[in-house]
C-alpha cells in the first residue's frame, strides 16, 4: 500500500496558512505554555516537516542559476552556496516558533493537547498515514460518479429537449448540449 505523506503535509500547510490569517484577527500574546502545547500538537500532525526541503531547494535553485551563467566556476559556487546555506540552516527554528505563536494564537491550550493527543494516538497516526490514500481513493469515486452522472444528465436532458430542439441530421438524437 503506498503512502502519500505529500497530502498531509499539504493538509499542515493548508492549516497554519489558516492559522495564520486566523491569528492575525488575535493580536494576543501567548504565554510559554500555550507555545509548548503549540508546539506538541505541530510535532504530531508534522505540520511543518514540510518546511525541512525549503532552504535545500532554494539552494539547488541558486547553484543551477549561478553555474548556469558562470559555469567554469561550478565547484566554487556549489561550494559557497553550500556554506552560505548552512549558516542559514539556524533560522529554520524561528519559522518553527512563527507556527507555534500562530497555533498558539489560533487554538486554546486546551484544544491544542487535544489534537496533540488525538495525533499522537493510534487512530490519530493511522488518519495520518492512511487518510491520504482514503482521500484518493474518495477523490476518484467522486469522478468516475460525476461522469456518470453527467453522462445521464445529457441523455436525459436531450431525451426532454428533443421535441423542442428537433431531431439532429443523423440518427434522429437531439444535439448535444455542448459543454
Amino acid at each position: 500500500m503506498i503512502k502519500f505523506a505529500g497530502f498531509g503535509r499539504t493538509l499542515a500547510a493548508t492549516l497554519i496558512v489558516s492559522a495564520a490569517l486566523a491569528g492575525a484577527a488575535k493580536a494576543q500574546d501567548v504565554t510559554d505554555e500555550q507555545v509548548k502545547a503549540a508546539r506538541a500538537a505541530i510535532d504530531a500532525i508534522g505540520a511543518t516537516n514540510g518546511f525541512d526541503n525549503i532552504l535545500p531547494g532554494l539552494a539547488v535553485r541558486i547553484k543551477a542559476t549561478l553555474v548556469q551563467a558562470s559555469p567554469n566556476h561550478e565547484s566554487e559556487i556549489n561550494a559557497t552556496v553550500d556554506e552560505q546555506a548552512l549558516a542559514l540552516a539556524p533560522r529554520r527554528a524561528d519559522l518553527e516558533r512563527e507556527a507555534a505563536t500562530i497555533y498558539a494564537k489560533t487554538f486554546t491550550q486546551e484544544e491544542l493537547k487535544a489534537i496533540a493527543d488525538f495525533y499522537n494516538s493510534p487512530v490519530g497516526k493511522k488518519l495520518l498515514s492512511d487518510g491520504p490514500i482514503a482521500t484518493r481513493e474518495v477523490m476518484k469515486a467522486a469522478e468516475i460518479w460525476a461522469v456518470g452522472v453527467d453522462r445521464d444528465l445529457r441523455a436525459e436532458s436531450a431525451k426532454k429537449l428533443n421535441p423542442i430542439l428537433g431531431a439532429a441530421a443523423e440518427g434522429g438524437e437531439a444535439q448535444q448540449p455542448q459543454q
